[in-house]
């Protein structure tokens, strides 16, 4: 698969979150990267900034929280193209919810984890 077609369903994955979970992410910007870092060669997304729920008043100033999805893992896990929409997707999830704040414990009680 070609990066601009994994990009695309990256984007289809955002666009498929609810419009009011949407509208209320605030400041973040979604980056897809070959590899994850040499540490952790399985990540397969990562949220890297201040959930909205830490946030303080002031924060409008500051640079965009990051989530990344990282193209290798995701390929090298996944089967087929279906199973890699469905994994794009439950990781976008995975990484949005850390942005509310919510923690790994309660997404894999949710089922994405």
């Amino acid at each position: 698969m070609t990066a601009v077609e994994f990009d695309s369903l990256v984007e289809r994955a955002l666009d498929e979150i609810p419009e009011e979970l949407a509208r209320l992410v605030d400041n973040v910007v979604v980056l897809v990267e070959d590899e994850p870092p040499a540490d952790d060669p399985d990540l397969l997304g990562y949220y890297e900034g201040l959930a909205l729920t830490e946030r303080p008043a002031n924060h409008s100033a500051e640079l965009p929280d990051r989530i990344l999805l990282f193209r290798g893992p995701l390929l090298d896990m996944c089967a087929d193209r279906e199973e890699l929409v469905e994994e794009v997707r439950i990781t976008v999830v995975h990484e949005i919810a850390h942005h509310f704040g919510i923690d790994d414990t309660r997404l894999h009680e949710l089922g994405y984890a």
